[in-house]
């Protein structure tokens, strides 16, 4: 169930009294609960509660905190999970709560080497940022090491989404623009993704329109209208991806984010331009779509149209220029990224499942030559 408006932590409260919860597992970025004033909702909402507060994580999901947190499950044997923060915050809720009812160990779980075979308790996940979708999804990612998992399951999508703009209000622009730009891309992912579907495509050409028309503003001179908007593309976008799942400039992100600390929705975004060149060049016998290389090119075009755009060029120039209005690199030499051997670690690490999502084919070499045109 989810619930998105000005003021929608306060459906909390009905949804505490409505399910009897006693004893729950608190899910916090701290700074993010004082700043945004959900405290003062929440913390009378839980005095009657049995709490346990899972707090002091890092950002991006760790299995090192994910196994710290299912201790502290473990031990509380929760009612319901509370996950309030950014993607992060989110989830580790849904894993911790999940694995900590699961037979196997996180790690072989998270790895890919065991299943979710039952489910968690119940989870409400509480956005303080417009950009992750991961109220959405029926994924979690987690790190080990440098490499990045993703874990999927019916069970790990929220059974409630609180969606309250004015939480998003305290937000500085470098990271609404980060968790802004990661809706965005998220979105124009989808909608040329392999794994897209008619639904898939409704909501992010929805959230692809909205995110256009309300970013810049959401960063450089927010108000509430811009602060609704952005979270409503972020969520859109999750339902999105949440069918489609995302593609290259997702795949690639990955080490810009564990290897060089470039903030996820930002590492996204300086390759989401040459990959959209990129993909508009599919012919028949590098396309990856089976519906065919004339499918995608009409999906290409319609992300030109949503960028206001009349080529893939000028398309390509309207998303690198929303990118530089909201203070952030365009390109990866922008990011400090210049030399053989960065692009070579960057693709080397490449998470293939994503990139076979994505509709062009490409190689190691292609990836590299794509990569590097920017730096020239």
């Amino acid at each position: 169930m989810n619930f998105m408006s000005a003021g929608a932590i306060h459906e909390t409260a009905e949804i505490f009294a409505r399910n009897n919860y006693g004893k729950v597992l608190f899910v916090i970025d701290e700074d993010a609960y004082q700043a945004c004033g959900a405290d003062g909702v929440l913390e009378p909402i839980l005095e009657n509660c049995v709490v346990s507060r899972f707090v002091g994580f890092e950002l991006n999901p760790k299995l090192a905190d994910v196994q710290r947190g299912i201790e502290i499950s473990q031990e509380l044997n929760p009612d319901v999970v509370i996950a309030l923060g950014g993607g992060t915050a989110i989830d580790l809720g849904k894993l911790i709560g999940s694995l900590s009812v699961q037979s196997s160990t996180a790690r072989d779980v998270i790895e890919g080497h065991a299943m979710i075979n039952r489910n968690g308790p119940p989870l409400i996940a509480i956005p303080t940022t417009a950009g992750t979708g991961s109220e959405a999804t029926h994924f979690a990612v987690a790190y080990v090491g440098e490499k990045k998992f993703s874990v999927a399951h019916e069970s790990l999508l929220p059974d409630f989404s609180i969606i309250d703009p004015q939480l998003t209000y305290s937000l500085p622009p470098r990271i609404t623009a980060a968790t802004g730009l990661d809706a965005l891309c998220q979105a124009i992912e989808s909608v040329w993704a392999v794994g897209g579907t008619d639904e898939s495509t409704g909501f992010a050409t929805e959230a692809v329109g909205i995110a256009v028309a309300n970013l810049v503003q959401a960063v450089n001179n927010p108000n509430a209208e811009s602060r609704l908007a952005m979270c409503r593309a972020s969520h859109l976008a999750g339902k999105a991806i949440n069918i489609s799942k995302t593609t290259a400039p997702h795949a690639i992100s990955y080490a810009l984010t564990s290897s060089y600390g470039i903030p996820h929705g930002i590492a996204v975004a300086l390759t989401l331009s040459p990959m959209l060149a990129y993909n508009a060049d599919v012919n028949d016998d590098d396309c990856a779509d089976p519906r065919g290389a004339e499918f995608v090119r009409r999906k290409i075009a319609t992300i030109v149209k949503l960028l206001r755009a009349t080529s893939v060029r000028e398309a390509c120039e309207t998303f690198t220029d929303i990118v530089s209005k909201i203070g952030c690199p365009c390109t990866l030499a922008e990011a400090g990224l210049t030399t053989s051997d960065q692009l070579q670690k960057i693709v080397s690490s490449v998470n293939l499942e994503r990139m076979s999502n994505n509709p062009r084919k490409t190689t190691s070499s292609a990836l590299i030559e794509l990569l590097s045109k920017p730096l020239v």
